[in-house]
């Protein structure tokens, strides 16, 4: 089955919202009502959003290079980032927008027909939301998902703004109306707040999911029964991309050969558990202490290397009279 790229789905995201766009702040042109223009002006946000967010992937995409050995699919925060701060702008202009007519407020005109353009808008987001959340789910990108939410969050704000449009209507109380748009508002800065939360949680190099890591024991306790053990596991999430780092213990009389065909096994079948892996792993002999006590982000100062340098020297001198070389 053919699978869409990352960018695919932000170019659809383009054009819903420059459609989204016109047609909402056709309906608040239609009715005055500052609840449907706190509707359309969360669609601004979202073509602007969506412009960022195919920066980002566009980044994203970028093979790893001298100056960003580990790639660039962090990239993908700057868009969730920019998007959560977009929102909390959106928010703070439908609250300015709102307050004066709270205090003064006007009458709705032409509701069918504004509503009719409104909620046109919301089926376009709440389709595309539908997808972009599949989409960013597979692909694991933060950027769709970011997007995704976003759009959901777009269509609940105009099935309120809808609401509370219909009760002014119907009861004439003309106060509904900035009291819905402020109600909005308070959706939309949580729905910020999220998304820079997500954002700050990204940077800041989190563990990879409950399910990832429970993939990746599973991987481990096939190799636990050949004997060979593991620590200092540490897991990372760089948008689309996994971090895996290790260590693993063989019995000491193994070769080095035969060590290293043990590690490229295991990461072969880490990475087709897990795709978009990148792991790393160190070779350690279960017999020696000193194995184990290198398992936090430092070495335990007081551990002592067992391995005997000065016989180590002595042996290449030997090799090198006998006209050989020996690699420390």
């Amino acid at each position: 089955m053919h699978t869409h790229s990352r960018r695919f789905y932000m170019f659809l995201s383009i054009g819903a919202a420059l459609v989204t766009m016109g047609v909402k702040f056709i309906g608040y042109f239609l009715t005055g009502s500052v609840g449907l223009f706190a509707d359309a002006a969360e669609s601004v946000v979202n073509l602007v959003a969506a412009l960022v967010g195919l920066w980002a992937l566009t980044l994203a995409a970028r093979p790893a290079d001298e100056d960003h050995t580990y790639g660039h699919t962090k990239s993908e925060y700057f868009s969730s980032g920019v998007e959560g701060a977009l929102i909390l702008v959106a928010a703070l202009i439908i609250i300015v927008e709102a307050i004066p007519r709270l205090l003064h407020p006007h009458a709705i005109e032409q509701v069918g027909l504004g509503l009719a353009f409104s909620v046109a808008g919301a089926v376009i987001n709440g389709v595309l939301a539908w997808f972009m959340l599949r989409a960013g789910k597979r692909l694991r990108s933060i950027t769709l998902e970011a997007d995704a939410h976003h759009l959901y969050a777009d269509v609940f704000t105009t099935a309120g703004v809808l609401v509370g449009v219909l009760l002014v209507a119907f009861t004439g109380w003309l106060i509904l109306d900035p009291i819905i748009a402020l109600l909005v508002a308070l959706n939309v800065i949580w729905t910020g707040i999220r998304l820079l939360r997500q954002t700050g949680l990204g940077l800041l190099d989190t563990t990879l999911s409950k399910e990832d890591v429970k993939q990746i024991e599973a991987v481990f306790e096939t190799y636990r029964a050949q004997g060979i053990l593991f620590h200092a596991l540490r897991t990372r999430q760089a948008a689309s991309r996994r971090f895996i780092s290790f260590h693993v213990l063989v019995p000491g009389t193994w070769t080095v050969f035969k060590g290293h065909a043990m590690c490229e096994d295991i990461e072969l079948t880490l990475r087709n558990a897990l795709p978009e892996t990148t792991v790393f792993t160190h070779l350690e002999p279960r017999e020696d202490p000193t194995s184990f006590a290198d398992q936090g982000l430092d070495r335990d100062p007081l551990a002592t290397p067992s391995f005997d340098t000065s016989s180590a020297l002595q042996d290449a001198s030997a090799y090198s009279r006998a006209g050989r070389t020996l690699d420390l």
